[in-house]
């Protein structure tokens, strides 16, 4: 352990088997000093990004029936939509009046739907003059398969209609075990991987999310790190990582009992350890609460996600925190940190 300790404290770069070794034999309180410690030396000014952005989910109806989705419709289901063009215009409208300055655009697996409507939508999406963070690795590798164009083509066509980056979504387990478990008609972990890369190789900037805390084991999440790590070695694509833990209330894995804060900041200390490569760990608010929020940036997290202006797969679950932006603010400044509001890139937003 003192090995490991002084590795990570050198700068160094820790193996897989520190990893295991440190989630095994490591308590909290050491796991919170090394992760703070790696954030500090990382972003030595004690400021706290978030984002101003409103979730949008353009269609609940989904052919994929993840076990762990308490959202998705089934094709053929009266209570699923898809939301029209002016449906969108109103929430963007809304989005910006309260300060937005992107759209975090995401949505089911719907089986009909050609790409030409996503790149219509997107073309209508940039008449407002708003940064599109949309579809995740699933979704594209969904529209590749109903069009029969490559995942490269597909997001090349995107990215000529608007798209200007791209949410980690659908990453859940970055294992197949886990994977054909929990989400069987979903794409694979290489296929993930493989959107991600060639996203990256397009010039698109993206995010990586980890789902926790249902039928992985241990050396399954360090699987998943690792892939991350591997392609941010290869693309430097990735500008933040969101670990997050699942909400098991209202889907088909309810009776897997909910991940304690406890286990959560264990995780984000870890991810913040590993995860060398990327520059921003952010806290997930949104499962978690503000005051495990506010912990979590002495535990790893330098950027508070989203204030969410809607939000509803997480929600779908039960789970119904909601933030503003001042309360965003406020919290930052009681744990001893300056709030900045930041664009998808980390870049920040001049404010008046």
């Amino acid at each position: 352990m003192d090995a490991i300790f002084d590795k990570i404290l050198a700068g160094a770069r820790i193996s897989g088997k520190d990893f295991l070794h440190l989630a095994a034999n490591a308590d909290i309180y050491q796991l919170g000093f090394l992760a703070n410690t790696m954030r500090t030396r990382l972003h030595p000014k004690r400021m706290v990004t978030y984002v101003v952005d409103r979730n949008i989910n353009y269609t609940d109806i989904c052919i994929s029936g993840c076990k762990f989705c308490a959202f998705y419709k089934a094709p053929g289901d009266s209570a699923g939509y898809v939301l029209s063009f002016a449906e969108l215009g109103d929430k963007i409208r809304e989005t910006q009046q309260l300060g937005g300055t992107q759209i975090l655009l995401q949505g089911g697996l719907h089986p009909d739907l050609p790409l030409e409507f996503y790149e219509e939508m997107l073309r209508f999406m940039k008449g407002f003059d708003i940064h599109v963070h949309g579809f995740s690795p699933p979704e594209i590798h969904h529209f590749a398969e109903l069009s029969g164009l490559s995942p490269r083509a597909v997001l090349a066509r995107l990215q000529a209609s608007g798209l200007d980056s791209m949410p980690g979504g659908g990453a859940e387990i970055l294992n197949n075990r886990v994977r054909s478990e929990i989400a069987p008609r979903k794409c694979t972990a290489d296929q993930w991987i493989e959107v991600m890369r060639e996203a990256h190789h397009l010039g698109l900037r993206t995010t990586a999310t980890m789902m926790f805390g249902h039928i992985e084991t241990m050396a399954e999440r360090l699987e998943h790190l690792q892939r991350i790590r591997d392609l941010q070695d290869e693309t430097h694509g990735f500008t933040a990582f969101i670990p997050w833990p699942f909400q098991p209330d209202h889907t088909a894995l309810g009776h897997i009992e909910k991940t304690t804060g406890f286990a959560y900041l264990k995780m984000l200390a870890l991810s913040r350890l590993f995860l060398d490569n990327i520059p921003n760990i952010q806290a997930s608010w949104v499962t978690q609460g503000p005051k495990i929020a506010q912990v979590s940036l002495f535990f790893g997290a330098n950027d508070f996600g989203s204030t969410m202006i809607e939000e509803n797969v997480v929600a779908a679950a039960g789970v119904s925190f909601r933030l503003t932006r001042q309360e965003i603010e406020g919290l930052v400044r009681s744990a001893g940190f300056i709030p900045r509001q930041r664009r998808m890139d980390y870049t920040l937003v001049e404010q008046a």
